[in-house]
């Protein structure tokens, strides 16, 4: 038998031993919260369940997709329901609002809008960005330019951004947050509000400072996990609250440090708030290791992976690093959520979009 095999052998028999001492009203409690657990995952799974792209054309897998009924409902430029058939552009069906006269298709408002390529090309690019490869490996893959590679990279991403605003945690949830040299890079020097430097270079100003991105994180046991840039240096209560504010379901344990702004979030949420003192690493049987392990990941995958990444789209790789780093199921269940998610959420980018935002994307 491995080590490994001993050490999860131990952990279950402390967790067997722990669970005969409950009351039968707490394992009944206990139980229900786990049927709930498994329940949640699996409609998680179903939600975005499909069967695969390649064989189908852009428009009727968004068809399927993107509306309850197999046709938009409301059009996306007035909200009025009076939307009919307007015949078709080659394969792609087309619609026209009565009321305000707009003809659209299916790829209305999503990533996928006015791309040259097929559908399997999209598909297959998003497997390679769920083993997360290089630009110049994806575009040799899927036969398309580093540049073009980029570009559908942050399409993705930003896509993925309305999936992390729907997480919800509950259960045990560990917050922490954890911070970021500011970097501009790729970024023109004439457009700069510093001089350039090489990344690893040492900061002007000692500890925490202005010089850094502070990145608020919450993670819990089933996988799923929030982290956002929300300021510069220190956080106040208020950029806590931008990034966590109502994502921690009421009732749930919240373990946290000492930060002071956690005791204002966790009343306001209604959590059950256990604090880690100033020199301690445990409270009774809770840490904040799990949140630890978390920013490890992130530092792993920004700084070693990508060999670092400008500070403009820090949140898209928090996203990223959430999905394929820590939240829980197979490579090819993460593909299935990612392909089914980002083709269908209303998340419509253009070329010009991607590199003109803020450098720095701070909270409030």
């Amino acid at each position: 038998m491995s080590a490994a095999e001993i050490s999860e052998n131990g952990q279950l028999t402390v967790v067997k031993q722990l669970f005969s001492a409950l009351s039968d009203e707490l394992k009944n409690a206990f139980t229900e919260w786990i049927s709930k657990t498994v329940d949640q995952r699996i409609a998680l799974s179903l939600r975005y369940s499909f069967s695969p792209v390649s064989d189908q054309n852009i428009s009727r897998y968004l068809q399927g997709q993107k509306y309850e009924n197999g046709r938009p409902d409301v059009c996306p430029f007035c909200g009025e329901t009076h939307v009919v058939k307007n015949g078709t552009k080659g394969e792609a069906q087309r619609y026209l609002c009565r009321n305000c006269r707009k003809t659209f298709g299916d790829t209305q408002d999503s990533i996928l809008k006015s791309t040259k390529k097929a559908l399997a090309v999209w598909e297959k690019f998003v497997e390679c960005m769920i083993n997360a490869f290089s630009l110049r490996k994806i575009a040799e893959i899927c036969g398309i330019s580093a540049v073009t590679a980029f570009i559908w990279r942050h399409k993705i991403l930003d896509a993925l951004q309305n999936m992390m605003a729907e997480v919800k945690l509950n259960g045990v949830v560990e917050a922490d947050e954890t911070y970021a040299r500011i970097s501009y890079k790729g970024q023109r020097t004439d457009n700069m509000p510093r001089e350039s430097h090489k990344r690893g270079s040492a900061a002007n100003k000692r500890g925490l400072s202005s010089e850094q991105v502070c990145i608020p994180c919450g993670v819990n046991l089933n996988g799923q996990s929030i982290a956002k840039v929300s300021n510069l240096g220190h956080p106040s209560f208020q950029d806590l609250d931008n990034v966590l504010g109502g994502k921690v379901t009421s009732g749930s344990v919240f373990v946290t440090d000492s930060l002071r702004g956690y005791c204002r979030l966790s009343a306001e949420g209604d959590l059950v708030h256990i604090q880690i003192e100033p020199g301690h690493h445990t409270n009774g049987n809770f840490n904040i290791q799990m949140v630890n392990n978390f920013h490890g990941k992130i530092k792993q995958f920004i700084n070693y992976t990508f060999r670092g990444v400008s500070s403009k789209y820090m949140n898209n790789y928090l996203a990223y690093n959430s999905l394929v780093n820590y939240s829980l199921g197979t490579e090819s269940q993460k593909i299935n959520i990612m392909n089914n998610f980002t083709f269908s959420t209303k998340c419509a980018r253009l070329y010009r979009d991607i590199p003109n935002r803020p450098l720095i994307p701070l909270l409030g």
